[in-house]
């Protein structure tokens, strides 16, 4: 055990990418499963154990090939690192259960095992992301997280999927070649590509040759922005949500967003923030007034959507919106926010994408007309998800209700009350739109298209209550989300000019 313990931030990178190659060679589909679900269940043990280790013992640094950094590829983990693989490593193993019946339903028999191969390199790119500590070693994993989410996203049975694959792929090309630019400029600047040497070296690069520093923070916040989702770069995720197979929407909802709003908060204050100030420039204003855009267009725009999945995708921009929000506050209450709304909007989304992906299990649809009284058909299934829709909108007692409590706190510490009120105005939007199913499934007649649809079985139904059961714990319990983000938050901040 002592042998293995300093090898966990490889073996975090490893297991899921020889799983990949080992799926890769299986026929057959229930096979590909098993090797998939025994490496996303271990794979939370791993960030458990490199989180506590940050913890207690400081941030981690692994060298590659026995070559030390900055000359070598360094894989580091501090406590956002390991809070961030935790969120990705454990809502993928709560899920993955679901994708057993759900694949079998969506995709073609002949492309199970290759499905299975794409989300696990998926998985390890998004958590590759995470450990590297190296800026060209992150636009890999990157790519690898892209290409294998590109081929997800067309493997839904809607001819629509190939559409808004190839719209994905043009609109995620154009923010890797943005980024990889970005770091680029970083390179010609300062000699270097790890992103602890990059923080020392800019500090005087700053001051010799200020507009190439400024360069290489716009082209990587606007090339991370397009991965995100950021409004207005947002074009891409309502579709890719919409028409992708259930569990893809379900996994890219709760993780990918989020190790790219990781992959942000990371270079603005943990890279420029050192070597620059961000009060001297307009990002955090920019950062503020896109959020807000954010929080009211796509609530606006979702509560006119018929189509759930389309409407919950729109939820999502605007959920994003949040976290950004906390990003641009740069103070420790709201960044404290921002970050506890990553794990938490992660958790209430995989519960509605995973009601939702149910409901189409059962009735081949998530057309809100369709869906007309099934929530006495399905009443389990819709019980998890009002519970996840009242942590959306922020209701008292659920996980949402803490995030914005924060951001609320960091908009008073700037004295922004308006902010505060358009905190609440944006949360009432969410009220509407989740109102709306809420009535449709509850309160109008069952509709003739419901007569065989129930709660879908045993393996699919126990992640949706466990997302649904976290939303109310981490409403009430929060060392985990709030107590580790506040920690983080005041490094950070600490940290910054």
């Amino acid at each position: 055990m002592n042998s293995i313990w300093p090898q966990l931030p490889a073996l975090q990178i490893v297991i899921p990418l020889l799983g990949a190659v080992l799926v890769a060679f299986l026929r057959r589909g229930s096979l590909a499963f098993l090797v998939t679900l025994a490496v996303s269940w271990l794979m939370p043990f791993i960030s458990a154990a490199l989180l506590w280790q940050t913890m207690t013992t400081g941030p981690i640094s692994y060298h590659l090939g026995g070559w030390p950094p900055p000359i070598g590829i360094e894989y580091r983990i501090d406590v956002l690192g390991g809070f961030v693989l935790l969120l990705v490593s454990g809502v993928s193993a709560f899920m993955i259960p679901f994708a057993r019946q759900s694949v079998e339903r969506e995709i073609h028999p002949s492309k199970h095992a290759w499905f299975y191969c794409m989300y696990l390199l998926c998985f390890t790119g998004l958590l590759g992301i995470t450990v590297t500590g190296d800026a060209f070693n992150a636009f890999v994993f990157l790519e690898i997280s892209s290409l294998a989410t590109y081929t997800m996203i067309a493997l839904g049975h809607d001819r629509r999927a190939l559409l808004a694959a190839f719209q994905y792929l043009i609109i995620g090309t154009i923010g890797a070649t943005f980024y990889v630019i970005g770091v680029g400029f970083l390179y010609l600047i300062t000699g270097t590509l790890n992103l602890a040497d990059l923080a020392t070296r800019l500090i005087p690069a700053a001051v010799e040759n200020p507009p190439a520093v400024y360069a290489a923070l716009a082209f990587i916040t606007v090339g991370i922005s397009l991965k995100l989702a950021l409004f207005p770069l947002h074009t891409w995720l309502p579709n890719a949500y919409a028409y992708a197979p259930s569990f893809v929407t379900v996994f890219l909802s709760a993780t990918a967003t989020k190790v790219a709003i990781y992959l942000l908060v990371r270079y603005f204050f943990s890279v420029f923030g050192v070597a620059i100030d961000f009060r001297a420039l307009p990002v955090t204003e920019i950062m503020i007034a896109l959020s807000l855009a954010a929080m009211f267009i796509a609530s606006i725009v979702a509560v006119y959507e018929t189509n759930v999945k389309r409407m919950l995708a729109y939820s999502s921009v605007a959920q994003i919106g949040y976290i950004t929000l906390g990003i641009g506050l740069a103070n420790q209450a709201g960044l404290t926010g921002g970050l506890t709304h990553l794990f938490n909007h992660a958790i209430m989304k995989a519960a509605l994408f995973l009601a939702i992906g149910a409901v189409v299990y059962r009735i081949g649809s998530c057309k809100l007309d369709d869906l007309s009284g099934i929530g006495r058909k399905m009443p389990f299934t819709m019980i998890a998800f009002a519970i996840a829709g009242f942590g959306l909108i922020g209701t008292p007692g659920t996980a949402g209700f803490i995030s914005k409590w924060y951001l609320a706190l960091g908009a008073l510490d700037h004295g922004w009350w308006f902010l505060v009120a358009l905190i609440v105005v944006s949360s009432m939007i969410a009220v509407v739109y989740v109102g709306r199913v809420l009535e449709v499934v509850w309160f109008r007649p069952t509709g003739p298209n419901l007569k065989d649809a129930k709660d879908p079985p045993f393996l699919m139904m126990m992640p949706i209550i466990a997302f649904a059961v976290a939303t109310v714990y981490f409403g009430f319990d929060t060392r985990l989300t709030a107590g580790i983000s506040e920690t983080v938050a005041k490094t950070l901040i600490g940290g910054m000019r």
